[in-house]
């Protein structure tokens, strides 16, 4: 079946994006794109769910994801956020086989790649390219970002906190509500407005 242009426009992004860790070749590219799956979610959709194994994880070419877990109570925490140009899943849980710990739901109309986790795998085995672009996305988001995201919870108080949000992800700040974020940071809604209000009397004029 011939691919849409919306469709065509993803792939395209997403080699884009992958090529930027380490270029992929094109018969590497033609089987992983075999074992992919283009997907258009409404808002609010759930693209992976607390509790069930995942098979795959995806490529985000429009739309914003949140991550959350949800403690005995029902009180939602957002773990993280996904955008374009990022890749949801629950990691964790595909590797080793488990129920997720956490859901991953739409907060805008989406369009995705799922990507087969057990074919990546095999293909990761099979293909050096693939290989090394997954050690260098691993040590870029697994490492690096993981870690300044772990020192900045220990060491940053809320408000730092809130200036580096904006700072690394400032198109986020109009398409997220304002309780995701304040979930996110670890606050609540009432402190996260004091603390723009706080940093908005300090811009200058």
């Amino acid at each position: 079946m011939k691919k849409t242009q919306l469709e065509s426009l993803a792939y395209h992004a997403m080699r884009e994006t992958m090529h930027r860790y380490y270029p992929l070749s094109d018969d590497t590219w033609q089987r992983l794109t075999a074992l992919c799956r283009f997907r258009e979610l409404e808002k609010n959709a759930v693209l992976y769910s607390l509790g069930d194994i995942p098979v795959s994880f995806s490529f985000v070419h429009q739309g914003l994801f949140r991550v959350f877990i949800t403690d005995a109570k029902g009180n939602e925490y957002n773990k993280n956020f996904f955008s374009e140009g990022m890749f949801p899943g629950s990691i964790s849980a595909l590797l080793q086989s488990q129920p997720s710990a956490f859901s991953i739901v739409a907060l805008e109309p989406s369009v995705i790649i799922e990507i087969d986790f057990k074919g990546f795998r095999q293909l990761l085995n099979d293909c050096d390219d693939l290989k090394w672009y997954q050690i260098h996305y691993l040590e870029k988001n697994w490492l690096i970002l993981k870690e300044a995201r772990e020192v900045e919870i220990v060491q940053e108080d809320a408000t730092s906190r809130y200036a580096r949000f904006c700072e690394n992800h400032p198109d986020w700040l109009a398409r997220l509500p304002q309780h995701h974020i304040a979930s996110h940071l670890g606050i609540t809604p009432t402190q996260l407005s004091r603390i723009r209000k706080k940093i908005s009397g300090h811009q200058p004029m």
